[in-house]
């Protein structure tokens, strides 16, 4: 028997194959500079083609119902070739669209990418500083200042080094990180075990 994640569990996994989309032709800035602001769109769509396929295991018709696709549409970005995808757009000109062969073909290298654990660091920071600075959540702001500009996936003699002396809800951080399964992956990745210990 197969269980289905949860919505939120293929939220995340799509805002997370977005952003490695986004770092594969060259991030935000790039974007901007070479007026491809028009691919959010097709690149989100993607996204959420190739998670719900490869995730939620939906066929083509059934992803065409939920995201009001055609089904060829769907099926296009399916079999794209993600090779090619990546050749293609180093080859685009400034202010080209983008065409939904090419948009599956870069969200299915960067679904392969994230599966392998090759997230983009800096992006994934970012949006976990801010997040955990809106939530008010102390102890992780804390502990990714700690980390920050420390190379994952990390190792225990890493992790000691940078946290030493930090209290994390009143537990010394060289006591939480004997529980931790290492290597840690990135910093989401530590929060996560670190909040899975607080709450045992």
């Amino acid at each position: 028997m197969v269980l289905e994640p949860k919505g939120t569990d293929l939220e995340a996994t799509v805002l997370r194959v977005f952003l490695k989309v986004i770092d594969l032709v060259g991030g935000p800035k790039a974007l901007a500079e070479k007026k491809r602001l028009t691919w959010a769109g097709s690149l989100m769509t993607a996204a959420y083609v190739v998670v719900l396929a490869q995730e939620a295991l939906k066929g083509e018709e059934a992803i065409a119902r939920e995201l009001g696709l055609s089904s060829a549409a769907v099926r296009q970005i399916l079999r794209a070739d993600p090779d090619a995808a990546l050749k293609r757009v180093s080859e685009m000109g400034e202010g080209e669209a983008i065409r939904t062969h090419i948009a599956g073909g870069l969200a299915k290298a960067a679904y392969r990418l994230i599966r392998q654990g090759q997230e983009e660091p800096r992006v994934l920071r970012f949006f976990l500083e801010r997040f955990v600075e809106v939530m008010g959540i102390p102890w992780a702001v804390l502990t990714l200042k700690a980390v920050k500009g420390l190379d994952f996936p990390a190792d225990k003699a890493a992790l000691l080094e940078r946290l030493k002396g930090l209290k994390i809800q009143d537990i010394p951080a060289e006591e939480l990180l004997e529980r931790l399964e290492y290597p840690v992956q990135n910093p989401a990745d530590l929060l996560h075990q670190i909040r899975l210990h607080l709450e045992a």
